[in-house]
């Protein structure tokens, strides 16, 4: 692979969600897994995505307290408004 080809930390990061559903071509698939081979953040960074994608799925809106969702809804709102 030569170093065209290689994916930065950065790419990586922004190729994540697409890795974790399967929805990366062939060849970007192998370069994402070429940089995971060789850098130990990267493979912490998507293994805890990994770790956080299973314990949201345990999550429901009844075992929120009330505050948490207020905040978690501010949050969000607050993230999609650029601020």
């Amino acid at each position: 692979m030569t170093a065209a080809n290689e994916l930065s930390c950065q790419e990586l990061v922004e190729l994540v969600t697409d890795y974790l559903e399967g929805a990366l071509s062939p060849a970007d698939r192998a370069r994402f897994e070429a940089h995971l081979a060789t850098c130990r953040g990267c493979t912490a960074y998507v293994e805890q995505m990994r770790l956080t994608i299973r314990l949201v799925h345990r999550l429901s809106a009844d075992t929120l307290a009330p505050d948490a969702r207020d905040e978690l809804l501010r949050t969000f709102h607050d993230w999609k408004a650029g601020r």
